[in-house]
């Protein structure tokens, strides 16, 4: 770790503030991270919305150590192409974040989930959806099936700030209490759709709902 001085201190410590602000703001589809590039063995200083599974203390990744490498390494890339470490499409940006000296000594990240995005717009599109043609029939039965079951899933993780393969242990157990009072469970094969949209076994899905 090198030493800061404390001019860098004070601006990390500002853009720790900077970062904080964008992870509310953009919750629950954007993880913020602020890397400290003074301590590459240990940069996450600081991460909101966490969708990456990372924590703090964990070391730089592999564009840290370009810009650690090379002050003259772009100061911003925005939107590039990016995937989380379970395979979901993510969608980037860096700014590089330079003292007084042209030295960089921070990066601020924005990690959109764009699966996360691509579900929310299935929702909408679903909600918006009519059929002008279609003769009028009513019913106030609760949606069946597995998109029924995913799109609960899918809303609960939203509120917390999450992805469904990102909820704890507690959390799912508070979930599959959810989906038993609204009926879902009832739905055939229901267990084994909310295995596959949190990435778990049916026996852990079963251990859950106990």
């Amino acid at each position: 770790m090198m030493k800061r001085t404390p001019a860098q201190q004070h601006l990390l410590e500002q853009i720790k503030q900077v970062a904080d602000g964008l992870g509310r703001t953009l919750a629950p589809f954007t993880e913020v991270v602020l890397h400290d590039l003074l301590d590459p063995g240990h940069a996450v200083l600081a991460i909101h919305n966490n969708l990456s599974g990372r924590a703090v203390g964990e070391p730089a990744t592999e564009l840290g150590l370009a810009r650690i490498a090379d002050p003259s390494f772009p100061q911003v890339l925005a939107n590039y192409p990016n995937t989380f470490p379970d395979g979901r499409p993510a969608k980037s940006t860096s700014v590089g974040i330079k003292d007084q000296d042209g030295q960089y000594i921070a990066a601020l990240c924005l990690n959109v989930d764009l699966n996360l995005f691509r579900s929310l717009q299935a929702m909408l599109g679903q909600f918006s959806n009519v059929d002008p043609a279609a003769a009028v029939i009513e019913s106030l039965a609760p949606a069946a099936g597995a998109d029924a079951i995913r799109a609960h899933i899918e809303q609960f993780a939203a509120r917390l700030s999450t992805t469904p393969r990102a909820l704890k242990a507690d959390d799912r157990r508070a979930l599959l209490r959810e989906l038993g009072d609204a009926g879902l469970l009832d739905m055939r094969r229901s267990m084994e759709t909310i295995a596959a949209h949190l990435g778990v076994s049916r026996a852990t899905v079963y251990n859950y709902a106990k």
